[in-house]
């Protein structure tokens, strides 16, 4: 696996790249209360153009509470079929903004808020990146598995993916 860091937009169309095709990531917040994190799934409902990832989440979660008293935030998210991976470590910013309300309303959205888009306990949060981390296979499974076992057959170092941090 050939290394490859990259830097401001290069990082930040690697995180949307990724993010867009793993879209579920576990979420973990961070409570004084406990020594473990606190980790949940979350589907993303966009990585803008600065490479902020925006969520749609309830009030009454467990997260929200944890945000409230320290806004540190990782997403891991996990592409296990193509043995594609990435770490965002990074701060939170919750709103209750409309108009992001309005934009990300979806169906799926809707089987958890059965108030609409008005439901008072419907938050925005911003998860800001601070730093990243990636492994990215270069090919589906299958190939990289044919290329790990012709790497034995051969003894020869064949590249099967890069991995990197992502300064954004």
């Amino acid at each position: 696996m050939s290394t490859e860091n990259l830097n401001n937009q290069e990082a930040i169309e690697k995180v949307k790249e990724m993010v867009d095709k793993i879209d579920i990531s576990m979420m973990c917040s961070f409570t004084s209360e406990s020594d473990y994190p606190h980790a949940v799934p979350m589907s993303r409902q966009e990585v803008d153009d600065g490479g902020n990832i925006w969520f749609l989440f309830s009030s009454e979660s467990e997260t929200y509470r944890n945000l409230q008293k320290n806004n540190k935030v990782s997403l891991l998210y996990a592409h296990v079929g193509d043995y594609n991976f990435l770490s965002v470590n990074g701060t939170a910013v919750i709103s209750q903004d409309q108009e992001r309300i309005d934009k990300y309303w979806n169906k799926m959205i809707e089987a958890w808020f059965e108030k609409g888009k008005k439901d008072s306990r419907i938050r925005v949060l911003k998860v800001t990146p601070t730093d990243a981390y990636y492994w990215d296979n270069k090919s589906n499974k299958l190939v990289t598995l044919m290329k790990i076992v012709a790497s034995a057959v051969s003894g020869q170092q064949l590249d099967i993916g890069r991995e990197g941090e992502l300064n954004l």
